[in-house]
């Protein structure tokens, strides 16, 4: 069962936007994820133990976020809110609960543009108030080259179910994501992927990337994000742990690598990192899938 928890505040505002999500806030409706991804870089961090048991809903959203989007909006100072920084805002809980959909309604009132970061095709509930979204917010004075106001990227490491069972067992399977996709494409909407992480020698080899741009360009994706692993702490519940285990048991042809990969840092070594990022490219070109949103399209 979730918990209820108050806040005191739910608009985040980013020190710097970030060039991939163009994030100049945050809101996250919820704590904790029932997706337990093993790769989950909230994973090595206190928030990172038992993340589904530890499923939060936060009560008095709506009044709080009136509050600093009204603010906000008389400076005019509207810029994109991404849905969610730390978890899904449509996991299944969001069926019930309806938080992400309140939020957007708030969102679509204040005229503030969105970029919506999930796994699941419940994102299609609310592609009406997302037209709306589409049509009336109000772009920062730097992304005015921009045609859409409303981004939605769906993160996937995987287009294989078997993988992705191994590795995010609680997330939807990546072919109703692909589905979602397709279909927010179709409606008109700019949509695209953030492959974070991809994850070494298993999702990321040139044959892997192929299959996975090609599925994403069938699918109406504008755009992929492709980053490599990051794995944290030692502790049992901690990422690295997890997927160390993981690879041993389902990869184990695989597992020293990863060890010597991931023995120095929590990342990948800078020349792997490079590697991967011509590789990616050298596919994204023959799909014209870029690394970033593009602009006037």
């Amino acid at each position: 069962m979730p918990r209820y928890i108050t806040v005191t505040s739910v608009l985040n505002k980013t020190k710097k936007r970030d060039p991939w999500f163009l994030d100049d806030y945050t809101i996250n409706p919820y704590s904790g994820c029932a997706y337990n991804c093993l790769y989950c870089y909230i994973r090595g961090s206190k928030y990172g133990i038992n993340m589904a048991e530890k499923l939060s809903v936060k009560t008095g959203v709506t009044d709080i976020l009136r509050r600093q989007l009204a603010a906000r909006a008389r400076k005019q100072q509207q810029g994109f809110v991404v849905l969610s920084s730390v978890t899904d805002a449509y996991q299944a809980i969001e069926a019930k609960e309806l938080l992400t959909r309140q939020v957007l309604e708030l969102l679509l009132e204040y005229r503030f543009p969105v970029h919506i970061i999930t796994k699941s095709p419940l994102v299609l509930r609310d592609l009406d108030l997302l037209r709306q979204i589409n049509e009336a917010a109000i772009l920062p004075p730097d992304l005015t080259a921009y045609q859409h106001k409303v981004f939605i990227t769906f993160s996937f490491t995987t287009t294989d179910t078997l993988i992705a069972r191994q590795f995010e067992p609680g997330a939807p399977d990546p072919a109703a994501r692909l589905q979602a996709l397709q279909a927010c494409a179709a409606a008109g909407f700019m949509t695209g992927v953030s492959g974070m992480p991809l994850l070494p020698f298993i999702t990321d080899m040139p044959v892997q990337l192929e299959e996975m741009y090609q599925a994403f360009h069938e699918h109406g994706a504008r755009y992929v994000f492709p980053a490599s692993l990051t794995l944290w702490g030692e502790q049992p519940e901690d990422s690295k742990t997890l997927v160390l285990a993981t690879v041993k048991k389902y990869y184990p042809q695989y597992h020293d690598a990863y060890t010597r990969l991931f023995s120095q840092n929590n990342q990948v070594p800078p020349a792997y990192a490079a590697a991967l990022k011509a590789a990616a490219a050298t596919v994204a070109a023959r799909y014209d899938l870029p690394s970033c949103i593009p602009f006037g399209k």
